[in-house]
């Protein structure tokens, strides 16, 4: 009798803690994660210092490979890992660290020659405003902010992504590529008309997420990475990739750009159908039954050599702070999912041990597989992304 007693009673346990929905994470798991990520970055920061260049992955010796001076995408992360660093610890070491290496490339601010401004200035000079109100980082965005709306054309609707006069992009017979990566540019355009009641720069980031949605996706709501249009008339000429592993397959950081950028557009619209794209999305990603149990993607979804591809820890890191906020907006929960991908995060499979990996957080990331670049190696974004969703959950548990 006792024993069906017991029994009883942890059925019922059950029953209630599904009832309850699943746990989150604890504010402590959460503060160690970042205590552990700030002595981590302890390293990176005093190996920058010694050469003045911001990191950003590692070549294919091992050795460090720095952002390139004239200009690099990624310029703006590492920066904005030192910002959101000084958010957490209030140490002023990471305030200075952050404002010296985005003053390494402030004259990027009038560059029309690129669309990752977004990308650069946001994450760097934007955080950094949001955190301390500096009236010279302000500006600096609403200068960048001038320079990337040089490449909206009205007829397309859409920022052009890459020019196509010279390199490997000249050899694709494109006239005006749009990649989904550029959904993550139009932040920098929100905040501009934010800081200045200026809505062209709201308006311009409508219209490119508008075109975006109407031809970037599929049924299934996986995206394709590059949409070529004419400049002329706007019509679509081809859909394509450039870092994915076919032109009809799902790129796997492609994917996580999506989300977060639809996500940044209901932010500061309220507009419904940005939301339910974010969702739409997200669906996509998180019931892709090709997805290792861990929730760290391969880079592609639909790689020709799975299980035996490169995962992406970049495109996870991604998804994991964009989730955060989607579930900030959203009925549906994805705790659950956020759990499950900041934990693997977390676990020595990705993150490295203090002192190794180069003082990288994160490992195993894919930057391009088709043009053999940056394969299984620590991002600067990879980092920056998983420091934003630990400084986001914090945020939240702490409401």
């Amino acid at each position: 009798m006792k024993t069906k007693f017991l029994w009883l009673i942890l059925v019922l346990m059950c029953l209630l803690s599904c009832i309850e929905g699943p746990k989150q994470e604890p504010i402590q798991t959460i503060n160690d994660r970042l205590l552990a990520a700030e002595k981590q970055m302890n390293g990176l920061l005093e190996e920058a210092k010694s050469v003045n260049k911001n990191p950003r992955t590692l070549n294919a010796k091992g050795d460090m490979h720095w952002t390139h001076e004239k200009f690099d995408w990624t310029e703006g992360f590492f920066p904005g890992s030192c910002w959101y660093l000084f958010e957490f610890s209030g140490d002023e070491t990471w305030k200075h660290a952050a404002t010296h290496f985005q003053a390494k490339f402030e004259l990027h601010k009038k560059l029309t020659t690129n669309h990752d401004l977004g990308f650069i200035f946001n994450c760097s000079y934007g955080n950094g405003y949001r955190i301390t109100k500096n009236e010279q980082f302000k500006q600096v965005m609403i200068t960048a902010a001038e320079s990337l709306i040089t490449r909206f054309n009205p007829k397309v609707g859409c920022i052009k992504s890459w020019d196509v006069d010279k390199g490997w992009q000249s050899q694709r017979d494109w006239k005006f590529p749009v990649i989904i990566d550029n959904m993550m540019n139009l932040e920098l355009l929100f905040e501009a008309s934010k800081l200045t009641g200026n809505d062209t720069y709201e308006k311009i980031a409508v219209s490119h997420a508008n075109t975006t949605l109407k031809n970037h996706f599929r049924e299934d709501n996986s995206s394709y990475h590059v949409i070529d249009y004419d400049p002329e008339t706007g019509a679509v000429r081809s859909k394509q990739t450039a870092q994915g592993y076919a032109n009809t397959s799902a790129w796997a950081r492609g994917q996580a750009w999506g989300l977060y950028g639809y996500i940044v557009c209901y932010r500061y619209t309220k507009d419904l159908r940005y939301l339910d794209q974010a969702k739409n999305i997200a669906s996509f990603i998180l019931d892709y039954k090709g997805t290792p149990k861990d929730g760290i993607p391969y880079w592609d979804y639909n790689a020709p050599n799975i299980p035996n591809e490169p995962r992406d820890v970049s495109a996870a890191a991604i998804t994991a702070s964009a989730l955060l906020e989607l579930d900030t907006y959203s009925t549906d929960s994805y705790k659950v999912a956020i759990d499950k991908i900041m934990n693997a995060l977390a676990s020595d499979t990705y993150t490295a041990k203090l002192g190794e990996n180069h003082n990288f957080i994160l490992k195993h990331s894919v930057g391009s597989i088709p043009h053999n670049n940056e394969i299984d190696v620590p991002l600067n974004y990879a980092d920056y992304y998983y420091l934003e969703a630990l400084m986001r959950y914090k945020k939240q548990l702490n409401k």
